[in-house]
């Protein structure tokens, strides 16, 4: 019987091939999707900020933009998350609003010069957007969520990137946005 982690292993290298296939026939354009999941991001922020601009200027107006802001992202968000099962939906749109709010404060702290605690919060961001991608394209699901040792997959993981690092590197192969 094989451990989950080469269940795992094997699920991934089984997407890949897939997905290296489907682009060859025309048939998926994951790149299209990722600029998509970052305009939604985009969306997420910009409710956010309706929402602290309403309250710091004590203008409803920006309140009553909220709405609008968050049905087009519903939509957007549906073209990607599709057939969520339990809180996907929520957790889709949480992961990619906390991978935007880390990007920003990477950004922040690189414009001080703080580089190591910038490029910290920039692979943390590619983390949970790599997760993000893992659940939506249906390769992870809450039980692949396990570890064997610290950030080991398993026994044989000589990097001991964990989870999020195969995802990461799943989303480096099947995912260019440099596609045209």
């Amino acid at each position: 019987m094989a451990d989950s982690s080469s269940v795992q292993k094997k699920k991934l290298q089984a997407f890949v091939e897939k997905v290296d296939q489907m682009k060859k026939q025309d048939k998926i354009d994951l790149s299209s999707d990722q600029d998509l999941s970052i305009a939604i991001m985009n969306l997420v922020s910009i409710e956010e900020h309706f929402i602290f601009t309403g309250a710091k200027t004590e203008k409803s107006g920006y309140y009553d933009l909220v709405n609008e802001v968050r049905e087009l992202r519903k939509e957007l968000l549906g073209k990607i998350v599709k057939d969520p099962e339990g809180e996907v939906w929520c957790i889709s749109k949480h992961l990619l609003a906390a991978s935007m709010r880390l990007m920003e404060v990477g950004t922040k702290q690189l414009g001080i010069g703080r580089k190591t605690e910038a490029y910290d919060f920039f692979q943390k961001a590619y983390d949970l957007y790599s997760l993000f991608w893992g659940l939506n394209l249906k390769i992870v699901g809450a039980g692949d969520l396990m570890k064997i040792d610290d950030a080991a997959i398993n026994k044989h993981d000589k990097k001991k990137r964990g989870l999020m690092g195969k995802l990461g590197d799943m989303v480096k192969t099947a995912i260019n946005c440099c596609i045209e």
